[in-house]
């Protein structure tokens, strides 16, 4: 039996799980049948042993704690699957204790951080000017990833300098500071006319082969500004939302209100 190959349909076609969570779990299997069969062990003959001896090996490569958890629930997930289909008797991966996952604190920019990290994108470029529209709409709302990437051009209204914005609590409408709406219109008046793929493209904020902006993308535009404007912190878009929080609280605003704005 195919294990790698029968699991992946087992998550595509009858789980049904979502590309994302797809595409980890496969990768964490995948690096897990990789490393046993470099020890000329089958998947189906794996013991706790063998997976205690992976998870220290995750760690003396220098993974963190947090992604050794998520390996363990992809590898306990793949191992209920065998369990199913009877091509083992019990799940390995069931007997392991819970890697004990230390929550730090958040980091956070100072203002001057923050003004450096929006002054990085040059606006001179149409890449640069998205990038910009980007990064001002983040900073001055707080908002998720993917509700950044989710935004329509109709969820913009610029003569009120505001965003309606669609997340887990359902939607919200959220004022934007000025320079947040200079950067917008810009960017939708002189950057995305040209750069669409098609006239009816909804998003908002669209990569530079004209479609819909990806999480990845995002991600790397943060990572290349970061080290661009030389900040040592690590740089998220998680950052910039607690950032946008904590700045709003040292300005005077208060917490329900930015409660209701996250």
């Amino acid at each position: 039996m195919d294990c790698y190959g029968a699991y992946e349909r087992y998550l595509v076609e009858e789980k049904k799980a979502s590309p994302n969570t797809s595409s980890s779990y496969l990768r964490d299997v995948r690096q897990y049948l990789q490393w046993l069969e470099g020890r000329g062990i089958p998947a189906e003959a794996a013991s706790r042993g063998e997976l205690e001896a992976y998870t220290g090996a995750l760690f003396s490569q220098g993974k963190s704690a947090a992604t050794v958890t998520r390996c363990l629930a992809s590898l306990k997930s793949f191992y209920r699957y065998l369990l199913r289909e009877g091509v083992v008797a019990e799940n390995p991966a069931n007997r392991l204790d819970h890697v004990r996952v230390e929550r730090k604190l958040p980091q956070i920019l100072t203002s001057q951080e923050a003004a450096l990290f929006l002054a990085q994108p040059d606006v001179g470029e149409p890449k640069g000017c998205r990038d910009k529209a980007m990064l001002e709409l983040l900073y001055a709302t707080g908002i998720r990833v993917s509700e950044i990437i989710g935004l329509n051009v109709a969820d913009v209204n610029l003569e009120r300098g505001t965003v309606r914005c669609t997340g887990r609590n359902g939607a919200r409408v959220i004022p934007l500071y000025p320079a947040a709406v200079k950067a917008l219109r810009r960017y939708l008046e002189e950057v995305r006319p040209l750069v669409i793929e098609r006239p009816d493209e909804t998003a908002l904020f669209v990569n530079m082969s004209g479609e819909r902006m990806s999480r990845q993308g995002f991600w790397k535009i943060i990572k290349q500004y970061q080290e661009k404007a030389g900040i040592q912190k690590d740089v998220t878009p998680h950052t910039l939302r607690h950032s946008f929080a904590a700045h709003l609280l040292e300005n005077g605003a208060d917490l329900r209100s930015i409660q209701e704005m996250l």
